[in-house]
């Protein structure tokens, strides 16, 4: 059947979108534009863009009220397709560290080690001083043994430990090897804190591409609604999930865990508060990171913009709790949420997985590619149901 039949025969949309972030609006985007399928979007916020959305505050500082984020990636496929909607800040992430009155670079490299313990290191010797202190673990289980194991435990203790516990409410001896896993320690003075081939942000901000990406005549946005206020409401062929994948289910194996935070902005009457984009505070006070987003977004202002992150149990929902438990209870969910040929699940929430902002862009241009794969062969089985049957074939011509 073609689109076209379709919207006389189906008064409706085609697909309903859950959640208007990346995974829901690069969804939106892709069946309009490429497929010419007509889509609802629904949000239970006030505005596009999820987590990322951006604005200005009232002195006219560009601010992520969800904190700072950081677009980074090495996929080609992605900045490209990204690029169709925004133009780009080239920017690349500089992270220090507020530890033992200094402020340091992290990652932990070269000039960290060096001026943290008055030395003098190439990074050959940079190399040999790492392998000297780490506390080799023959069996890496816990986000402890992958950090003692690489830079042993004045180190851990220094920049981690604290840091972690504030995080995520409990000591990384108890949490998988996952959530440091992907922390890199380098022995030069490289002082970015993403190495990706593609480093830049939206010189309009996330929310100007979000409002490009989702500019189709195809594409219907519904903002300030839980979309079970309408499911029922408004007929649907297929839906796209991006939310809590316990709530579609309704709890029913149990609530799955979350990292929340807390986010206080504070506008100062100063060009710049700190050297750096973000500094963190492994050790002290409740905090554990502040971000300056002049930094970050390049802007030319008076006055400057920062935001503390203090780690909560409870609120939205930020960062799945990486325990062997939280797998098992996420594995049922996943094994009910396979067996929905209505609905799709994607992106951090719906897969209960942390995923940077590029890699949730590229699984929902993945999941686009098999739902294109599946038009196509309804698409080409009509077709062929058509021709096989000239009865069809003579009441489609009047």
């Amino acid at each position: 059947m073609s689109n076209s039949a379709l919207s006389t025969s189906f008064s409706g949309v085609d697909y309903l979108i859950v959640g208007a972030g990346f995974a829901g609006s690069v969804l939106a985007e892709r069946l309009a534009h490429a497929l010419d399928l007509r889509v609802l979007v629904v949000d239970k916020r006030p505005h596009i863009g999820g987590n990322a959305y951006d604005r200005h505050d009232d002195a006219g500082l560009l601010i992520h009220p969800y904190g700072p984020h950081i677009f980074h990636t090495n996929s080609a496929d992605v900045f490209d397709y990204l690029s169709r909607y925004t133009q780009w800040r080239p920017y690349q992430h500089r992270v220090l560290g507020s530890v033992d009155g200094q402020l340091v670079p992290i990652p932990i490299n070269l000039d960290t080690v060096n001026s943290l313990y008055g030395l003098k290191l190439s990074s050959f010797e940079m190399k040999q001083f790492l392998e000297s202190v780490a506390e080799k673990v023959d069996d890496v289980r816990t986000s402890e043994d992958v950090v003692v194991n690489k830079v042993g435990r004045d180190l851990y203790n220094k920049f981690f430990r604290g840091y972690t516990r504030k995080q995520w409410g409990m000591d990384p001896s108890e949490l998988d090897a996952s959530v440091t896993a992907r922390v890199p320690t380098r022995t030069n003075r490289d002082g970015r804190y993403f190495t990706d081939t593609f480093q830049a942000m939206p010189a309009q901000g996330y929310t100007r591409m979000f409002e490009a990406m989702l500019n189709h005549p195809n594409i219907k946005v519904m903002l300030n609604t839980d979309y079970r206020e309408i499911v029922n409401l408004i007929p649907w062929k297929q839906m796209i999930y991006t939310g809590p994948v316990d709530s579609f289910f309704d709890f029913k194996f149990g609530k799955l865990p979350y990292r929340s935070l807390q986010f206080q902005h504070v506008t100062l009457p100063v060009e710049r508060f700190q050297p750096v984009g973000t500094v963190n505070y492994p050790n002290d006070y409740a905090y554990t990171r502040i971000s300056e987003f002049k930094h970050i977004t390049g802007q030319t202002h008076s006055s400057t913009s920062i935001v503390y992150e203090y780690p909560r149990a409870e609120g939205d929902p930020y960062y799945p709790v990486p325990t062997r438990e939280n797998a098992a209870m996420y594995k049922r969910y996943e094994a009910e949420a396979d067996a929905r040929t209505d609905v799709t699940f994607v992106g951090r929430l719906a897969t209960y997985k942390y995923y940077n902002m590029d890699q949730v862009v590229a699984q929902a241009l993945t999941a686009f590619k098999r739902l294109r794969a599946r038009h196509e062969r309804q698409d080409a089985q009509e077709i062929s149901a058509l021709t096989l049957n000239p009865a069809n074939v003579a009441l489609s011509d009047t």
